[in-house]
């Protein structure tokens, strides 16, 4: 086979990256190949599927913004179900928290971001399952837990339905005469020299060569340019060709909860239209939460850093103890209508993370364009990102984003890499 662009991946961003470049030139033969068997199906159908604007880096912000925007669009204007509700980002501080990140705090509203504080008294009327107070819970202060004393809810901020969205770039994709190969993976990247001199060793190293394609499970796929957006599995198909994808896999794990103790706490009134409880980050341990609007579940998470180690993993699964001896102990302080409540499901992803400083990376020569190392940020910022990689395979400066907004492509490259520290994390 022979084509113009092929695209190793058929996660959100591969399938992004596939779709506005063939919308950019409908002639051009636009292949994606994906291993699994559908759409969306590897580390993309394990995500939270949640999405925010609230940064202190513009970069985060441009493109998680326009992102935001673009699905609003897809769904609201274009028809595409994407089980999209705004029900918000609400993070909860404690008092020293708080006075640290007023700084950081200040520079998102000057913006003009849409925020809400809330004070601990209206905290605990909202969210009446909600413990602020440690004061006579032992437990809680030998865990080092800290008490709430503030919340903040970014508005602009969601969930959606994952694998509803990599369908929906995947059919836009087709209508405009693009095609996608499941069940085919790609064993390793074509090097050739750009003049074949038909000698047995080639390329040699005084020979200009590039990547032309790659070897799959199916046989070789020929292309002008090969895009690789595969994720954690970057790495796996970059190393070999002496690439880097700087980034490291790292698991990520979710639980998912629905129980008649949970319902007052799942149907959370007064934060947002859906009365449902926000996207919630706990001020310590790394555990977030938020309500599954269309299941009425609570699906819970935990972004565990030091200890939790690099690794890929090809069918990751979810560590029996990890929320009942861990988690748990945690989460049943500041909540205890979780007591003796157990999930009834759980699965695990993979993270591509960028450690250096956690803001995907673009960049192109020699044959390939690689959109990789979203650290856990690839749906927020699937269409940016999308955008970003075809104005790098069309050989532009800068990137329209959508709603207007001028990127410039090499600030996520790497020889003039610019992005900003971003100082409001989880």
């Amino acid at each position: 086979m022979e084509c113009d662009v092929l695209v190793v991946g058929a996660g959100v961003l591969g399938l992004s990256s596939a779709y506005h470049i063939k919308r950019r030139d409908p002639s051009k033969r636009v292949v994606v190949i994906e291993r699994l068997g559908g759409p969306g199906q590897g580390n993309t159908a394990k995500s939270m599927g949640a999405f925010r604007n609230i940064f202190t880096s513009e970069t985060n912000y441009l493109l998680t913004d326009s992102t935001i925007d673009w699905l609003l669009h897809l769904q609201g204007d274009l028809g595409h179900d994407l089980r999209l509700h705004m029900i918000g980002y609400l993070w909860l501080f404690s008092e020293p928290q708080y006075r640290r990140l007023s700084g950081p705090l200040s520079k998102i509203k000057a913006r003009g971001t849409e925020t809400t504080t809330y004070e601990e008294d209206e905290l605990r009327r909202i969210i009446p399952d909600l413990v602020t107070d440690f004061s006579e819970d032992e437990e809680a202060d030998l865990m080092g837990l800290e008490e709430v004393s503030y919340g903040v809810l970014g508005h602009k901020c969601g969930s959606l339905d994952a694998d509803a969205l990599a369908r929906s770039y995947e059919r836009l994709f087709l209508e405009l005469g693009g095609e996608v190969h499941y069940g085919t993976e790609a064993r390793r990247l074509l090097l050739k020299p750009r003049e074949e001199l038909g000698i047995p060793g080639e390329p040699f190293i005084w020979q200009e060569s590039g990547i032309a394609g790659a070897e799959t499970t199916r046989g070789v796929i020929e292309a002008e340019t090969t895009v690789v957006a595969c994720g954690a599995w970057a790495e796996v198909i970059l190393s070999p060709i002496g690439l880097e994808s700087f980034t490291r896999p790292k698991k990520r794990q979710l639980f998912a909860f629905n129980d008649p103790k949970l319902s007052r706490l799942i149907n959370t009134k007064g934060l947002n239209s859906d009365d449902a409880l926000p996207l919630t980050i706990l001020p310590k341990a790394g555990i977030h939460m938020r309500t599954e609007v269309s299941e009425r579940s609570i699906w819970l998470g935990c972004a565990d850093g030091l200890g939790r180690g690099f690794g890929l993993e090809e069918d990751p699964q979810p560590e029996e103890d990890y929320y009942g001896n861990n988690i748990y102990h945690a989460l049943v302080r500041y909540f205890p209508c979780f007591s003796d409540v157990r999930p009834i499901n759980s699965w695990a992803g993979q993270y591509d993370i960028n450690s250096l400083d956690e803001t995907p990376v673009i960049y192109s020569g020699g044959g390939i364009v690689y959109v990789g190392a979203s650290s856990g940020s690839g749906i927020m910022k699937s269409d940016a990102l999308g955008r970003i990689a075809a104005a790098n395979y069309y050989g532009e400066e800068e990137s329209e984003l959508y709603g207007g907004h001028r990127f410039r492509v090499a600030d996520l490259g790497v020889k003039s890499r610019h992005v900003e520290h971003e100082a409001f994390v989880l």
